[in-house]
């Protein structure tokens, strides 16, 4: 316990710089449940354990490889899911949500391709007026 006979944790101005975000996300993530709602100090203050840095960093990086938040709220209950063999529950983890998402950003990336080499088609066909190049022949932006 902490002087005064609160229990040791983070307020929310100490846990958002470790974690690297602002207060307003952590009230977010628990009001969608991606963190646990903290204990309150005598005086209304929110009091986070110091796991909390870990999860939100996680939560973070799940973000920046793009999975949605929604995403990373399953990623979290598969996660948290009792399972009588220890670990999380076989095939809803983050190796099934890994394998989802590399499949999702590997067909992103074909689509990108194809985009890249039409405008370069585009660009050396010397299309100027998208209405008239479509009427072109010889135009190789798509039409339909």
């Amino acid at each position: 316990m902490a002087d005064g006979g609160v229990a040791d944790g983070l307020r929310s101005g100490q846990l958002a710089a470790a974690a690297g975000v602002n207060q307003q996300t952590l009230r977010y993530y628990e009001r969608r449940g991606l963190i646990p709602e903290p204990v309150r100090t005598l005086g209304g203050h929110r009091l986070y354990p110091p796991e909390t840095v870990t999860l939100l960093r996680a939560i973070k990086t799940a973000q920046r490889l793009g999975f949605s938040l929604a995403e990373v709220v399953a990623l979290l209950a598969a996660a948290r899911r009792p399972n009588p063999g220890g670990g999380p529950v076989s095939g809803h983890g983050i190796q099934s949500g890994a394998r989802a998402k590399l499949a999702e950003v590997e067909q992103k990336i074909f689509d990108l391709v194809g985009i890249r080499d039409t405008l370069r088609r585009a660009l050396a066909a010397g299309c100027d007026d998208l209405v008239a190049c479509a009427g072109d022949a010889r135009c190789p932006l798509p039409s339909r």
